[in-house]
């Protein structure tokens, strides 16, 4: 969930580490804080609140000497988000520094052992004890690595980790197990971090750790080891072929507002390489070495739940396969019973969400096969799912996920119509009508997104005073109600519910009232006539409506609430000119009450503690 950054090499540390660390802060926010090695001495700053009012801290400070340092932007956990928390923390005698991403879970153990031995703590975080503990096993004759290494093996829990000691002032010692972690190699430097971008303007080769390694990185070389045996192992770096421009903003104000407009691009994108027009085929062949499922579990969090949501009747429909979408945090906690001849899928923008993570090891332990939907080549359940398929959506910087989802979507549905032309359940005239209308979206979606942004502005002016919303659908149209609740919520802090319009009448209609308005998404589908009489429901009893619909029909007209007209789209594609819509109206809601809309308050990017 948080940001970490370390460096050894020939530049001014300090400058370097905090341009990564604000490549970083979507991971994380409520504090942060730079370690450096100067004069062999370890110094240490920190700040409460983003990272601008550490910068001010470090303003006037001679720090251009040092070329060893290690950054953190927190996303609190174990306390609160002070500065006192804010990592790095020093060990008790001043010996050696740490940053830390995770939760350590037996720190209360831990710490009441060194408590006993008469540490002193001046924070309330599991970190403070881990590194104090690094330093506990620092006995005569045994290397920092040894005692690095036999620390951890006692840390029960999760960790990316950082670590400096003034013994030796160009080196920077790391580890990872359950959270991001990776090096990039560069030329007479070298790099640790939770992210490529951190480091990306000055290379593009990256080393992807595993879990239960430990690395020791100096300005000419690094190396890695098991932290359960100190053994060296053979690592290859990769190369990154994307650039650290696809990560600006590109004159946008927002990241989120440029990742909305990025959308055509990303379904373009997704496409790439996997849909034949004129053969009318669909070529996955991330899918070839296994037949299609005979059942489907999604697992997932968030959007990315929102996701498998929608895809559930394409996959039931087109392809045969009886599906079900489970949320992951729920999945691993319940003796849940896979079947032979089940396939789980699990599906995370980032490939490190640690709920999913938990659901795909479980999955596999039980045995049975497991496919990857993410977004980031290298990622966790990259690697440790049996096959992956990459959304190919490009760098997603803002917190709330945009075109992660459009680009789940599209995978998600050429995957069923994969499966139905393997299984031979989908007729051809559907996949004719499904791949032409999907190729035809990017251009259709990029003229449409000027109108859309326009029209949603007015309507956040028209309704972000509101004490609270609905926001309802059927079908389809539920997942993206979910959705569109779920932005509202992240973004301008306006409590939103998504519901199944046909629940609505079974309780939560006794919300309506003329300051609590409903969003309905209300394409021409087969249940229409359904969401029509849901809506007149509402406006009968004095609640606003706004309506995400098709232009008016001969018995398809609404009538009260307030219309936003998309055109008309063949079948479920109509999703992907609605979802902009929902984002576009949440954006310019948060943005109209003065919300930080990339960095949501509470929020980071990545989700990798329970």
């Amino acid at each position: 969930m948080c940001g970490i950054i370390g460096y050894t090499g020939h530049r001014p540390a300090v400058p370097l580490v905090m341009e990564g660390l604000k490549r970083l802060e979507y991971r994380g926010y409520d504090s942060s804080g730079v370690c450096f090695v100067q004069n062999r001495e370890l110094h240490v700053i920190r700040a409460e609140g983003k990272l601008k009012l550490l910068e001010d801290k470090l303003a006037g400070r001679e720090v251009s000497l040092s070329t060893t340092a290690m950054g953190h932007t927190r996303w609190a956990t174990h306390g609160a988000p002070t500065e006192d928390n804010a990592h790095p923390h020093l060990s008790c005698y001043g010996k050696l520094a740490i940053v830390h991403n995770g939760i350590i879970e037996n720190y209360q153990e831990r710490k009441n052992d060194l408590l006993s031995k008469g540490v002193r703590f001046s924070s309330e975080t599991d970190t403070e004890v881990l590194v104090n503990c690094i330093e506990d096993e620092l006995k005569p004759g045994l290397s920092l690595l040894e005692a690095f290494a036999g620390a951890l093996q006692k840390a029960h829990g999760a960790y990316a980790l950082a670590l400096l000691s003034p013994d030796e002032p160009n080196v920077v010692y790391a580890a990872r197990q359950s959270a991001p972690l990776l090096l990039g190699i560069g030329a007479g430097e070298n790099f640790v971090a939770s992210d490529i971008p951190a480091f990306l303007p000055f290379t593009r080769d990256v080393v992807f750790l595993e879990d239960g390694e430990i690395v020791r990185i100096t300005p000419t070389s690094w190396e890695v080891f098991s932290i359960d045996t100190l053994q060296p192992l053979e690592k290859k770096p990769q190369r990154i072929e994307w650039d650290l421009q696809a990560a600006q903003k590109g004159g946008f104000k927002h990241f989120m507002l440029k990742e909305i407009f990025e959308q055509p691009r990303a379904i373009a994108d997704c496409m790439s390489g996997r849909v034949n027009l004129e053969r009318l085929e669909v070529s996955i062949p991330e899918l070839d070495s296994a037949d299609a499922p005979a059942r489907l579990r999604v697992i997932a969090c968030g959007t990315s739940y929102n996701a498998g949501l929608w895809a559930m009747p394409l996959m039931e429909q087109w392809a045969g396969i009886p599906t079900t979408v489970e949320i992951a945090s729920e999945f691993r906690y319940r003796n849940a019973l896979l079947s032979p001849g089940e396939l789980a899928l699990v599906i995370s923008q980032s490939g490190e969400t640690a709920d999913t993570l938990a659901a795909l090891r479980i999955a596999r332990q039980q045995g049975c096969p497991v496919l990857g939907l993410c977004n980031v080549i290298g990622s966790s359940i990259a690697r440790e799912a049996d096959m992956v398929v990459f959304t190919q959506a490009g760098p997603e910087v803002s917190v709330a996920s945009t075109k992660a989802l459009s680009s789940q979507m599209v995978v998600l549905l050429l995957m069923a119509l994969y499966w139905g032309r393997k299984k031979k359940t989908l007729d051809r005239e559907t996949l004719r009508q499904a791949l032409r209308g999907l190729a035809a979206l990017p251009t259709q979606l990029e003229s449409l997104m000027p109108s859309l942004n326009d029209e949603a502005r007015r309507m956040a002016a028209r309704f972000s005073s509101c004490r609270g919303m609905f926001f309802l659908g059927r079908g389809q149209s539920y997942p993206l109600a979910l959705e569109g609740a779920l932005k509202v919520k992240e973004l301008s802090y306006i409590h939103a519910e998504g519901y199944a319009a046909g629940e609505m009448k079974h309780g939560p209609i006794a919300l309506v009232d003329p300051e609590f308005p409903s969003f309905f998404i209300a394409p021409h589908d087969d249940l229409f006539a359904k969401s029509k009489s849901n809506l007149e429901e509402v406006a009968a009893r004095s609640g606003p409506v706004i309506a995400l619909t098709n232009p008016p029909k001969p018995g398809m007209e609404l009538r009260g609430g307030e219309s936003w007209i998309l055109p008309d789209a063949w079948g479920p594609l109509s999703g992907f000119l609605m979802l902009p819509a929902i984002q576009l109206f949440s954006y310019e809601a948060a943005t109209l009450l003065g919300k930080d809309v990339d960095q949501p308050r509470n929020l980071a990017k990545s989700v990798t503690v329970e």
